[in-house]
């Protein structure tokens, strides 16, 4: 049975062009389960992997990207997991070292799946995906660091991006003071309507200061940027406060200091949505079933086809997306 792939193909030169293929069910790689996919989404990392260079990532051609999925089981070979069953899969390198979700159908391990949660459908999951499975997981390590929304505001960097706007209308959801930080004005009603009570200009913290600690203003934080604002964000928290980093959209360097870590106690969480254990996932998965606005959800989603990916692919390298791109493989 053949099914619909977007397909990397390694041309003489060396560089990689997407190009949409029909294979067969043989071409999928080995597996405990096969899943019917249903829907994607597009990342950050999927752009890198759509690139000519495979961003680092792409190891072997001809690749699939697609770097979380959720669908149904067609087939399975481990007792967790029979056919009808609806699932989702982020992380585990699919899509960067394995065949990933921008095909009809996907063979993957099953330690790499999470039942669908209840509450949810494929295409919510996906509107979610891993952007927001990731500000869930940054959310979980703060509050396990002891936030709560009376210790003060919380800052949103990158906050109309995938994980940003996801974090935003969580937070938002769960009675924090949400300030957002982005550098396109226009997205100022988009992150109003999200949930965050105050907009900051990208401008404001983008140059680090030669001071190591300012003013204590934020209790909490969720940076997808890194770089320059990271440093200088450190220097902004209240004592004992945490830093959940997610990102390096502005940078991989920290021109940073250590002092705000020995003179306030800061801390610097480092949130790894790849490899994160089925326990932590589960807990993640029920929680965002529960508590983000579906609502809020669909305000950010624009739905494409396989066919769009390569362009919107550019574009997320070029932070020209807003929200969540979800994508009907099917369309």
């Amino acid at each position: 049975m053949s099914f619909r792939a977007l397909v990397m193909e390694q041309q003489a030169d060396g560089s990689a062009v997407a190009a949409l293929r029909d294979l067969d069910a043989a071409a999928l790689p080995a597996g405990d389960v096969t899943v019917r996919v249903e829907y994607s989404t597009l990342n950050y990392k999927d752009g890198l992997c759509l690139s000519a260079k495979g961003g680092g990532l792409v190891r072997n051609y001809p690749h699939v990207p697609g770097i979380d999925f959720a669908g149904a089981v067609e087939a399975s070979s481990d007792a967790r997991y029979t056919p009808g069953d609806r699932v989702v899969l982020t992380g585990w390198r699919v899509g960067e070292v394995h065949w990933g979700g921008y095909a009809q159908k996907a063979r993957v391990k099953a330690d790499w799946l999470v039942p669908l949660p209840v509450g949810l459908t494929t295409r919510q999951a996906m509107a979610v995906g891993t952007a927001g499975f990731t500000a869930m997981l940054a959310v979980m390590a703060l509050e396990d660091h002891g936030l709560t929304p009376a210790k003060g505001e919380v800052l949103v960097t990158g906050a109309a991006g995938g994980v940003g706007s996801v974090a935003v209308a969580l937070l938002a959801a769960l009675g924090y003071s949400v300030a957002a930080v982005t550098g396109r004005p226009e997205t100022e009603n988009y992150l109003r309507d999200l949930g965050a009570g105050r907009i900051i200009p990208r401008a404001d913290l983008a140059e680090t200061v030669k001071r190591p600690l300012e003013t204590e203003t934020w209790a909490g934080c969720i940076d997808a940027v890194g770089g320059p604002m990271l440093a200088r964000v450190l220097g902004q928290m209240q004592h004992r406060a945490s830093v959940a980093s997610v990102g390096l959209a502005g940078g991989s360097n920290l021109p940073a200091t250590v002092i705000p870590f020995l003179l306030r106690g800061v801390n610097l969480l480092g949130i790894d949505s790849v490899l994160s254990p089925f326990a932590e996932r589960s807990r993640a998965w029920a929680r965002i079933a529960a508590e983000l606005p579906l609502a809020k959800l669909e305000a950010m989603v624009q739905e494409v086809g396989l066919a769009d990916l390569p362009a919107l692919g550019a574009a997320i390298l070029a932070g020209g997306v807003q929200g969540r791109v979800v994508v009907d493989v099917n369309r």
